[in-house]
């Protein structure tokens, strides 16, 4: 007998080919859901802002000898685990917190914890089983990596309870979705730095950004319910919005590059990812839900371009 929202065991708002659907046996679709496996995008988001670091970290290592080498690839490879476990126990646990309102927005209903396809006990030990991969992952690096990493719960733990008590979630998902942008450079130099700060602040706005997009697909739902954001609170206003959020953005990575003396290479990723933002904004339909995830889901490959920025020039400082 099919679970209230169950949609043939899969969820309303993912890919119904995804492979998880065709690789993994139907027992352990409630667990791939449950840490998105089915959607890439939110370890993907999750992951950028730390490759974008440890390359900013890599440029500004290359031209006063430390050129970090095969060190870089081999942190770029932990950072991809660690983004993948994280967000997966960072799901479960949200999806832990928002049990009650996700069986009141059309959207998330069908997922495991609101359709009864797993319970809140399996669910913890999942978390639990992820989070020790995050943790392992996170051994790898220096002390002061650790230590800077473990200082993040604090704010993955807040992050699902914001949306009762402030208009501002978004801030918050990106107070703890940016914290790569600390770690890729602590990772390879063992302490912080104002470029690295600077590059959180821009990755926090670029979160607010991409998520108020996102949270445009459920705004009739939240105000039903109750539930607050940057969507119901920008309203009309949002394109407006994202043209200082997404501008803050740029500027703020632009004067990271410069403090990290960063090649002329990473200067023209920015610029194709300001041309990506300058889309999104043009583009914009906040009554159009599937517009909306689209664009929102476009925010993956500007993450990727402006890596691929940094990345490259890195190569041409070190060739």
């Amino acid at each position: 007998m099919q679970k209230t929202g169950d949609i043939n065991g899969r969820v309303a708002d993912a890919p119904s080919g995804n492979w998880v659907y065709r690789i993994l046996p139907p027992a352990l679709w409630p667990y791939a859901q449950l840490a998105r496996w089915d959607r890439p995008i939110g370890w993907q988001l999750l992951m950028w802002p730390c490759f974008w670091s440890a390359a900013l970290a890599a440029n500004a290592a290359a031209p006063i000898g430390q050129s970090p080498g095969f060190l870089l690839v081999y942190h770029l490879f932990l950072y991809f685990i660690g983004a993948v476990a994280m967000r997966g126990a960072g799901c479960a646990y949200n999806d832990l917190v928002d049990h009650k309102i996700d069986m009141a927005v059309a959207r998330t209903r069908s997922r495991p914890l609101p359709s009864g396809r797993v319970t809140r006990f399996q669910t913890k030990v999942f978390i639990v089983l992820q989070a020790l991969v995050g943790l392992l992952v996170l051994l790898q690096f220096n002390w002061f990596a650790v230590i800077l990493g473990v200082l993040s719960l604090g704010i993955v733990a807040l992050y699902p309870f914001a949306k009762r008590f402030t208009d501002w979630p978004q801030f918050f998902l990106g107070l703890a979705f940016s914290w790569g942008a600390l770690m890729g450079w602590a990772g390879l130099f063992g302490s912080l730095s104002l470029a690295p700060i600077m590059l959180y602040a821009a990755a926090i706005l670029w979160t607010i950004g991409y998520d108020t997009i996102y949270a445009h697909q459920d705004k009739e739902d939240d105000e039903l319910i109750g539930v607050r954001s940057t969507a119901r609170l920008f309203g009309d206003k949002t394109r407006l919005w994202l043209i200082g959020i997404y501008g803050a953005t740029l500027v703020l990575m632009f004067l990271a590059f410069a403090l990290a003396g960063a090649g002329w290479l990473s200067y023209v990723g920015l610029l194709v990812a300001g041309g990506m933002f300058a889309y999104q904004i043009a583009v914009l339909d906040i009554n159009d839900g599937e517009q909306c995830r689209a664009l929102f889901l476009s925010n993956n490959r500007v993450g990727l371009i402006i890596f691929a920025g940094l990345f490259l020039s890195f190569l041409l400082l070190v060739f």
